[in-house]
């Protein structure tokens, strides 16, 4: 199954990035390899994670204090957020009603 990302979620994704490249040289490499792990994760099992809100399956990474909230579209995984876990948990639910 494909995955697409809401424009907010690859830009929280890019950002996270970003933050981690200023941490330490590399830091962000690391940071990209966990969550891309965590997409192969949800596109080989999209059932095995836990129904978090609503229809909202959430994969915790490993290392990094991050998540990745998503959808089980028809045709699509549809990657909600690319979320800190620190953060407030229903920041995102906006972007259920604006799916690409």
């Amino acid at each position: 199954m494909r995955i697409e990302f809401h424009p907010e979620a690859l830009a929280e994704f890019e950002d996270a990035a970003r933050y981690y490249a200023n941490c330490q040289d590399g830091l962000e490499l690391r940071f990209i390899s966990r969550i891309e792990f965590a997409l192969s994760q949800i596109q080989k099992t999209p059932d095995r994670w836990r129904i978090f809100e609503e229809d909202v399956r959430r994969c915790l990474t490993r290392v990094f204090p991050y998540a990745v909230l998503y959808t089980i579209e028809p045709d699509y995984l549809l990657i909600i957020a690319v979320m800190h876990c620190h953060r407030e948990p229903g920041y995102s639910r906006h972007r259920l009603k604006t799916k690409p």
